[in-house]
């Protein structure tokens, strides 16, 4: 017999039907065992390798679904990434990972190409609307990351918990002005992390202003640095890690030293938070646990579990003290690395600048 074997030729050496090779591979329960096991043992001497798409062809099952993530080279991703292909492999199943490049037309062709060879869809931080989510969460399991969308499962991590200690934390610092450099217009994460500093500092009794949007990046966060010069504050809560980085960078870069003159807090901690000079403070997510419990979710709906509620999932934040703040000094003395006077336009809008959804 030369060539690779075929699914005929373990029939023949079996003494069975082409037809009972292939249930004994797709659906082997319904093939006495005995026989199932005798076709498994030709199949192995044989060199015999079942086709995966072949089988998903005739089954509709192909065991593959896929995890959609708005920039893979965002470290914020990297966890979610680990926790949801570990899910995935544990499962007998194969991830396949997308990058939508912070597009929502891109994301929309993504989805749309891989349609036909994957059983569900964990999209994270996606770009779309609610109404296209649904739309597609109609035509294959589907669950949302760092987003809820009414009717569409998802896994979402607290974020006006995680808020709320970073405020409380720069208040019991002696800081009572704020500013939060906002992350990306289009960004659900965003409009709830502005709309809870909001609140947190009302409950507090601090004041807390605006700034953005911004791209979530290192080199985002550096620009950000120079918007804040034109109106300083001594504590900055950024909407992630990279923001934050970035900030810190451009403050020093100005001659700010962080944080004796500016203490600043970022969202994520993602690895380099614990790398730079100095360590960040962050709100930390379990982004493993977030990766891997939307991948066992929409597994679950894929055999078949019900919905049931789509309340979001929320998994718990909490607050990593790092380097990055401090003590407020009670120098009265301007900073001599920004410009203490604003425009009123300019500081109108920094205080009425508003938050995208996600």
């Amino acid at each position: 017999m030369g060539g690779q074997p075929t699914i005929y030729d373990v029939a023949r050496a079996a003494g069975v039907a082409p037809s009972t090779v292939s249930r004994a591979f797709s659906r082997p329960g319904r093939v006495n065992a005995a026989t199932a096991e005798r076709i498994r043992q030709v199949a192995e001497e044989l060199g015999y390798r079942a086709n995966p798409l072949a089988r998903a062809l005739s089954t509709h099952r192909t065991q593959m679904v896929a995890l959609v993530v708005s920039d893979i080279t965002n470290p914020f991703y990297f966890e979610i990434i680990r926790g949801a292909e570990h899910a995935a492999s544990a499962a007998g199943y194969t991830m396949v990972l997308s990058d939508t490049q912070e597009s929502d037309r891109l994301e929309r062709l993504i989805l749309e190409r891989a349609m036909p060879t994957v059983e569900g869809f964990v999209l994270a931080s996606s770009r779309l609307s609610d109404t296209a989510i649904r739309m597609v969460a109609k035509q294959k399991p589907m669950v949302v990351l760092n987003r809820p969308v009414g009717g569409v499962p998802s896994v979402v991590p607290d974020i006006p918990r995680g808020t709320r200690r970073a405020m409380e934390h720069l208040g019991e610092l002696g800081h009572d002005t704020i500013t939060y450099v906002g992350g990306p217009e289009a960004s659900w994460a965003d409009g709830m992390r502005w709309r809870s500093a909001l609140e947190a500092a009302h409950e507090l009794e601090l004041r807390v202003r605006r700034i953005g949007p911004n791209l979530p990046t290192v080199a985002a966060g550096v620009e950000a640095a120079r918007e804040l010069a034109k109106a300083p504050t001594t504590a900055v809560l950024a909407y992630n890690d990279q923001l934050a980085m970035g900030l810190m960078r451009g403050l020093t870069t100005m001659g700010a030293r962080v944080p004796r003159d500016v203490s600043v807090v970022g969202f994520d901690n993602i690895l380099a938070a614990d790398l730079v000079t100095p360590g960040l403070t962050t709100v930390g997510a379990p982004l493993r646990s977030m990766g891997g419990t939307a991948v066992q979710n929409l597994l679950a709906y894929i055999g078949g579990a019900s919905h049931g509620s789509t309340t979001p999932v929320v998994l718990p934040t909490r607050l990593v003290v790092r380097d990055s703040t401090a003590q407020r000094s009670r120098k009265r003395t301007s900073p001599a690395w920004g410009t203490t006077k604003v425009s009123g336009s300019a500081s109108r809008a920094a205080r009425s600048s508003s938050a995208g959804s996600r």
